[in-house]
């Protein structure tokens, strides 16, 4: 069973290359996306986590932190992280957890109890070890995506779910298809007419399921 929306992300300890830290105290009162993958240096792993490096002045703007997973060893991710600034000329400043054990990939339902990793193994032996989550402030999982291997992550469309997310969190709100910020929002059902105007003013009645107004500052 994966884990779900709105369940708490486990209060893992994780070793990292930055250290060791649980995960919980590491997210403290920020946003968090954890990213995973099944491999180091390997072609589409490299360039996400090139495109996660070059967003970092988009992270910090919006209260997030953003932490890699791959089940390799802390030296390789070192390395690794040479490579990743290389190829995308941007440092990647956020920690890399170690997953040797596959410890970690099976606490949060990547991989099967019975999972190992064979002697000369490939990225293929761990493929199911490519979601992304965004965490809450209150370590609640908001989002998870699972990618397949000839897939690379779309971190635009991350960065505005995480936009949406935001907007919406603990508001009686949510955003319409291919929201971005500044558009409209969608009023939530459990407000009748009255409330809505009285709590967000002018509000636009689409159909009497669907009302809009302008995104709360």
């Amino acid at each position: 069973m994966s884990l779900r929306i709105n369940e708490i992300l486990p209060n893992l300890t994780v070793n990292t290359d930055q250290g060791r830290f649980d995960l919980h105290d590491w997210i403290g009162d920020s946003w968090a996306i954890l990213f995973s993958h099944p491999k180091d240096f390997t072609p589409v792993c490299t360039t996400e986590f090139g495109a996660v490096s070059l967003l970092d002045n988009a992270w910090k703007k919006r209260n997030a932190k953003v932490i890699g997973l791959s089940v390799d060893s802390v030296e390789e991710h070192a390395a690794w992280k040479a490579d990743i600034e290389t190829f995308s000329g941007a440092k990647p400043n956020f920690p890399i957890i170690a997953d040797e054990s596959l410890e970690i990939s099976k606490a949060l339902n990547m991989l099967p109890e019975d999972a190992y990793l064979p002697d000369g193994r490939t990225a293929a032996d761990s493929a199911s070890v490519r979601v992304v989550f965004i965490i809450s402030p209150d370590k609640k999982i908001q989002l998870s995506i699972a990618y397949p291997m000839a897939v690379g992550r779309n971190f635009a469309e991350i960065l505005r779910a995480l936009d949406a997310l935001q907007a919406t969190y603990q508001a009686p709100i949510a955003t319409p298809a291919n929201w971005t910020v500044g558009e409209d929002v969608i009023i939530d059902l459990s407000l009748n007419d009255d409330q809505a105007k009285e709590r967000f003013g002018q509000i636009n009645v689409k159909l009497p399921y669907l009302r809009t107004t302008k995104a709360p500052k």
